[in-house]
C-alpha cells in the first residue's frame, strides 16, 4: 500500500549540508562525532549482519531490480491473482543479504497492514518472510456499499470527539483493503485535517468499512511529543553560500535547510541568512538561535545513522529534509510531517523554551525513518514502539554527539523543562517516574497514549543497553527494575542500537505489537551474534524483565537455544503443519530436551502437538481433549532425547482435529 504522508511529531532534527564550516553561539563547547562509552563486555557483532553503506546509486539500483521482479516475488510468496508488490525500502547487509519492504495492492486498491518484508541471500535464494498479517487475501466485491460522503462525516466525526478544531477532510476518503485485524474487508481511508487541542496540526487518519459505516481504526498522523530548549554551546554546523549571503543549508547533508517560520503555522517560512557565517548568540531573543539548535541537532542525526547504521538521510536516499523554527506562539511542541518531509520545532514556555534539544531533534527525525521503513501505526502497541524508537534513537544521537553541554543520557527532553520544574518528559530506566508510563506489558498497555506505552519499549531498551540495578551514567544516577525481580546484564549501549535498528528496518512491519517486537529483535540479534549466542538469550531474558515472553531456562545465559518465531496458521480440523528449526550442535541431546512451545488458539483441546527429530522420530508433547476449553498454548515441554542427535532439522507439528475453532503457531524453541 503507499500510505499517505504522515507527520510525526515529536523531537526531529533538521539535516544540515556543509559548503562553510563556522562556528555558532556564545557559549563555549564545541560538539563532535561522539565516542561511544564502553558497555559490559559483549559479543562483537558478525560483521557480514551488519547493513553495508549504500551510496544513493546503489540502493537506486536494488530497488529497480526489486521493482523489475515484483511479478515473480509474488508468485514465490503464492499470493492470489488480484495481489500486487511494491517496492518500498531496500536494504543490504555486508554479507549480500537482501531485505526487500514491500507494500501490497488487491485489484489495484493498497492493503492497509499488508506489507511484509522478504529476505534473501547473497545468491537470491529465499531465507525467510516477514508478514503483517499472514492470512491470503480475499475480499468478495471491490464495490462499496457506502458512499464516500458517508464515510467522510463518520471521519470528521470522529476527530471533532477527540476535540479538535476545526476540522475537515484534507482528501477525498479513498478506497482500501483494511488488513491489520486479519481478515481482510473492502473500506474508506480518509484524512481529516484541522488543529488538535493544543494547537498542533491535525492530520486524523479514520479507516471506515465501505459495507457497514463502522469505524474500523484510527490514528494520528501528527505524532505529538515534546522535547527540552537547549543550547548545546559553541558548535559547528553546514552552511552555504558566501559574504554577505550565507545560508543555513548544509550541503553536505543533502541539502538539508533550517528556515525561520517566524511564529506562523503555515508555509515553509523563509531560510535563515546571514552576512558573517556566525549565527545566533545563545539567547532565545535571538531567532537564529533556535535554527543552530535545529541544524546542529539534524546534522547529528543524519551522522549518527549514516556512520553507525549505514543510512543515509530519513529515506535512505541521501536527500535532507528541512527544518521549521519558532512555529506559533508558546506552542510547547515539536513534529515531523511526512508530507513536507520536514521537522518543526515550537519555542516552549513563553517563547523562551525552543524544543529543540539534540535528543528531541533525533527524536523527531527518527519517526521520519520509522515512516520509511517498518512504518509503525501511531496507535495501540504500534503507537508505542513507534513512540519508543524515536526516544531510543533520540538518546543515540545525544550520546553520539558527545557534546559537553548536553552529554548523553537516558532521560528525554531533560533541557526543555516542560513542566518548569527541572523534571524531563520520559525516564527510561523506569518510565513509570514520570507517573504514566508503564514500566512492563500488560494486556492494557494498547490503551494507553502512545507516549505511555511508548514505556514498555524505552525500559526494555535501557536494560539491554546497560543492565539491571543501581548504577551511575555520566553523572546521572538509575536504578532500573525488572519485571521478574531477577538481574539482566545488558548488552552495551552500541549493541542494543545495532539490533533494534536492525529489528526496525527488516524485521517490524506497520502492526507490529510487543510480541511482535520480540519476535523481531531475536532475529535480528540471531543475525548480528548467532541464535542462541549469550547476547541472543539476553535479548529475550530482557523482554521476559518487561512481562514480554519468558526468560532461557537456566538462568540468564543457561543452555543453548535455538528458535523459530515465523508465524505458521493452524487450519480449522485440517492436516498437519510444521515448523522448523536447525540445530548446529555437536553430540547427542539432552535427556532434559526444553521444548517451549506458543500457540495462540480459542480452544486448545482441539490440538495435538508432537516434536519431530532430525532422523523422523516422534514425541509426543500433548493429545487433544475435547474438555479442555482453554485458549492458547504456552508451555515447556521436557523431552528425552539423549538418543537422538542433536545437530539437524527439528519440528514442531501441529495438528487442529475438531471443528470450529482457529489460531496459529507464534514460535517455539528448543533449549539444549
Amino acid at each position: 500500500m503507499r500510505r499517505t504522508p504522515h507527520r510525526r511529531a515529536v523531537a526531529t532534527g533538521a539535516l544540515v549540508a556543509v559548503a562553510a564550516m563556522l562556528a555558532v553561539g556564545a557559549q563555549a563547547g564545541t560538539g563532535t562525532a561522539a565516542t561511544p562509552r564502553p558497555g559490559p563486555a559483549q559479543a562483537v557483532p558478525a560483521p557480514g549482519a551488519l547493513p553495508a553503506e549504500l551510496s544513493p546509486s546503489q540502493r537506486a539500483e536494488l530497488i529497480r531490480a526489486a521493482e523489475a521482479g515484483t511479478a515473480d516475488a509474488a508468485r514465490q510468496l503464492k499470493l492470489g491473482a488480484q495481489e500486487k508488490l511494491v517496492v518500498k525500502d531496500v536494504s543490504k547487509d555486508a554479507d549480500g543479504t537482501v531485505h526487500t519492504r514491500y507494500e501490497r495492492t488487491y485489484a489495484g486498491l493498497p492493503v492497509l497492514g499488508g506489507d511484509l518484508v522478504v529476505h534473501k541471500s547473497a545468491r537470491g535464494a529465499l531465507k525467510g518472510v516477514t508478514k503483517a498479517v499472514t492470512a491470503r487475501l480475499t475480499v468478495p466485491s471491490t464495490t462499496p456499499k457506502l458512499r464516500p460522503a458517508a464515510a467522510e462525516a463518520k471521519a470528521v466525526q470522529a476527530a471533532r470527539a477527540l476535540g479538535a478544531e476545526r476540522t475537515a477532510a484534507a482528501e477525498a476518503p479513498r478506497k482500501v483493503i483494511w488488513a491489520a485485524d486479519g481478515t481482510p474487508v473492502l473500506a474508506y481511508e480518509t484524512v481529516v485535517g484541522g488543529l488538535q487541542d493544543d494547537g498542533t496540526p491535525s492530520e486524523l487518519h479514520v479507516i471506515t468499512h465501505a459495507g457497514t459505516g463502522a469505524k474500523l481504526f484510527q490514528y494520528q498522523g501528527i505524532e505529538n511529543g515534546v522535547g527540552n530548549s537547549q543550547y548545546s554551546g559553541r558548535v559547528t554546523i553546514g552552511t552555504s553560500g558566501s559574504a554577505p549571503n550565507f545560508k543555513m543549508t548544509d550541503t553536505g547533508r543533502g541539502s538539508h535547510r533550517t528556515n525561520n517560520l517566524n511564529h506562523g503555522t503555515g508555509g515553509s517560512g523563509s531560510l535563515f541568512t546571514d552576512a558573517d557565517d556566525v549565527w545566533g548568540d545563545g539567547t532565545p531573543s535571538n531567532p537564529q538561535t533556535a535554527g543552530v539548535d535545529a541544524a546542529y541537532g539534524a546534522q547529528e542525526t543524519w551522522d549518527y545513522y549514516k556512520n553507525v547504521h549505514g543510512r543515509s538521510g530519513i529515506r535512505g536516499d541521501g536527500v535532507g529534509a528541512y527544518s521549521r523554527v519558532h512555529y506559533g506562539n508558546s506552542y510547547v511542541n515539536a513534529f515531523w510531517d511526512d508530507s513536507c518531509f520536514c521537522m518543526t520545532y515550537g519555542d516552549g514556555r513563553n517563547n523562551t523554551h525552543p524544543l529543540t534539544s539534540i535528543d528531541v531533534a533525533g527524536h523527531e527525525m527518527s519517526h521520519g525513518v520509522t515512516s520509511h521503513t517498518a512504518g509503525l501505526e501511531y496507535a495501540r502497541e504500534s503507537g508505542g514502539l513507534n513512540e519508543a524508537t524515536s526516544d531510543i534513537f533520540g538518546t543515540a544521537v545525544e550520546f553520539y554527539a558527545n557534546n559537553e553541554k548536553d552529554p548523553g543520557d537516558y532521560l528525554i527532553g531533560e533541557k526543555v523543562d516542560i513542566y518548569g520544574n527541572g523534571e524531563p518528559l520520559r525516564y527510561m530506566d523506569k518510565p513509570s517516574k514520570d507517573g504514566n508510563s508503564a514500566d512492563y506489558w500488560s494486556s492494557r498497555v494498547g490503551d494507553l497514549d502512545v507516549h505511555y506505552s511508548s514505556g514498555v519499549a524505552n525500559h526494555f531498551f535501557y536494560l539491554l543497553a546497560e543492565g539491571s540495578g543501581p548504577k551511575d551514567i555520566g553523572g546521572v544516577h538509575y536504578d532500573s527494575p525488572t519485571y521478574d525481580n531477577k538481574p539482566v546484564p545488558g548488552i552495551g549501549r552500541a549493541n542494543a542500537e545495532k539490533v533494534w535498528f536492525k529489528a526496525l528496518s527488516q524485521y517490524m512491519s506497520a502492526n507490529t505489537n510487543y510480541a511482535g517486537a520480540r519476535t523481531a529483535t531475536l532475529r535480528a540479534a540471531a543475525d548480528l551474534f548467532g541464535e542462541g549466542s549469550a547476547t541472543y538469550n539476553t535479548v529475550a531474558n530482557t523482554w521476559a524483565a518487561v512481562n514480554v515472553g519468558s526468560r532461557v531456562p537456566d538462568g540468564d545465559s543457561g543452555g543453548s537455544v535455538f528458535e523459530s518465531t515465523d508465524d505458521v496458521r493452524i487450519p480449522d480440523a485440517g492436516a498437519m503443519v510444521t515448523s522448523p528449526i536447525t540445530v548446529s550442535r555437536s553430540g547427542n541431546a539432552p535427556g532434559t530436551l526444553k521444548v517451549g512451545v506458543d500457540i495462540v488458539h480459542t480452544y486448545r483441546g482441539d490440538l495435538v502437538i508432537d516434536l519431530i527429530a532430525p532422523d523422523g522420530t516422534a514425541y509426543r508433547l500433548k493429545n487433544s481433549d475435547a474438555n479442555d476449553s482453554a485458549a492458547d498454548v504456552r508451555t515447556t515441554y521436557t523431552v528425552d532425547a539423549s538418543a537422538k542427535a542433536a545437530g539437524g532439522t527439528w519440528k514442531l507439528r501441529v495438528q487442529d482435529v475438531y471443528a470450529q475453532d482457529t489460531g496459529y503457531l507464534n514460535g517455539w524453541k528448543l533449549t539444549f
